[in-house]
């Protein structure tokens, strides 16, 4: 049993958000693609979805992922190769009457970190910023992982739990990393491990002590978006 009780296994489909640019000939990815994939727990892709494209990033099967604005640019000015770039995703429980799982899905030991407008068109299809159409002024990056220690993970990790701040029991409940966790990793910069989206990263304050962690957990990394 994990931190969070789930029995052994805590397989997931990994199912991206839209694509809202406007993308290069011949470089859709509808979500049909991943039907199969959420079949295995016995749902279907929603109707809403149906003709629409998927934004995949990150890209696991070439160790990709893409961004733009401000998320770019505290990519580039704090991130370096070596360093670690963590993937977390809100994942829709099947069992009945479960809430939504905060729970780590990828990891990326970078390689390196370069403009997506500098991409030679060969490499166009690798990542979801590349396929779209880029216009003069984008600022997307991309950064590409090291392979072989970098990828999906074959189960995911659980690591938030929908509750109040330790320090502030009375405030609205949010989604965060669990306390036992975020003692083990070292903290975050956020305040209490506040997992919710923003515009802002979260960043591990000490990364040997979170990868030390994740490691001994030992779950397999594969490239491929399965």
């Amino acid at each position: 049993m994990g931190e969070f009780g789930w029995p052994p296994g805590n397989k997931f489909a990994y199912v991206p958000i839209p694509e809202t640019g406007s993308l290069r000939p011949g470089m859709a990815y509808p979500y049909s693609l991943v039907s199969a994939a959420v079949q295995v727990f016995g749902l279907s892709v929603p109707d809403w979805l149906d003709g629409l494209n998927m934004h995949l990033d990150p890209d696991f099967e070439h160790l990709t992922y893409g961004d733009q604005g401000q998320r770019a640019a505290q990519i580039k000015q704090k991130l370096s190769p070596g360093d670690l770039l963590v993937f977390y995703a809100g994942l829709r429980d099947v069992h009945p009457q479960a809430n939504l799982v905060y729970a780590l899905i990828g990891l990326y030991v970078i390689g390196d970190i370069v403009s997506a407008s500098s991409i030679d068109s060969v490499h166009w299809p690798e990542n979801a910023h590349t396929r779209r159409v880029l216009g003069l002024d984008a600022s997307d990056i991309v950064v590409r992982a090291k392979p072989g220690i970098s990828g999906r993970l074959t189960r995911c990790l659980p690591i938030g739990s929908f509750r109040s701040p330790v320090h502030a029991p009375h405030k609205r409940p949010s989604y965060r990393v669990a306390p036992n966790i975020l003692h083990a990793w070292g903290g975050l910069s956020v305040v209490d491990g506040y997992l919710q989206r923003s515009a802002r990263l979260p960043e591990f304050l000490n990364p040997d002590r979170f990868y030390s962690w994740f490691r001994n957990h030992n779950i397999p990394l594969i490239s491929k978006n399965n």
